[in-house]
């Protein structure tokens, strides 16, 4: 129950920041969805327990989903609302949910990342790379790879390897990765 009672604390807070971003003052609120201003002063600072009465219409007036409202726990919901993971200034956004076995990301790697000298890393797994755009660099052991869009390249991470970006722009790519050491495997179409 304690779960519930912070949901519906985080409420008041989120809708003064709604309505603070938007400029709009309590009056033009008490206005647009028939609320009294002294019912909506009380809903946002926490004294007056929020109603799905009084969430609707706020959630109409700030032309928000009313999950925003009450910053809801996803459910059922089909759409994927990937949280991006920052990572050594790297950022991750995960296009998988599951924990363990194979991982997808959208990996977002910033101009001269690393600034080097260079580390090589080494760990358990099986890595695939597809290069969205920018240019990346790779080490894998003794091989430099200077991969462009649409290039691909796929290793087993005990491998000594660096992945950076030498360039002046951010690359974009999508990373595939086993933990188990789980390789991809790649069908045409014929």
């Amino acid at each position: 129950m304690a779960e519930f009672d912070d949901v519906l604390e985080g409420v008041g807070p989120r809708l003064r920041a709604l309505r603070v971003e938007r400029g709009a003052t309590l009056t033009e609120l008490a206005k647009n969805t028939g609320i009294s201003v002294s019912t909506l002063s009380r809903l946002e600072s926490g004294q007056r327990k929020p109603t799905l009465e009084l969430l609707l219409p706020l959630a109409r007036a700030h032309q928000v989903p009313l999950d925003e409202l009450v910053d809801a726990p996803e459910t059922g919901d089909p759409r994927v609302r990937a949280r991006p993971i920052k990572r050594h200034g790297r950022t991750f956004i995960p296009l998988t949910r599951r924990p363990g076995g194979l991982q997808a990301f959208k990996v977002i790697v910033p101009a001269h990342d690393p600034p080097g000298p260079y580390e090589p890393k080494v760990h358990e797994g099986y890595e695939w790379i597809y290069v969205l755009s920018g240019r990346l660099y790779l080490v894998l052991g003794r091989r430099e790879l200077d991969l462009g869009p649409g290039e691909v390249v796929e290793f087993d991470t005990r491998t000594p390897h660096v992945i950076a970006n030498r360039g002046d722009h951010p690359t974009e790519m999508l990373a595939l990765f086993g933990p188990q050491g789980e390789r991809m495997h790649v069908r045409s179409g014929t």
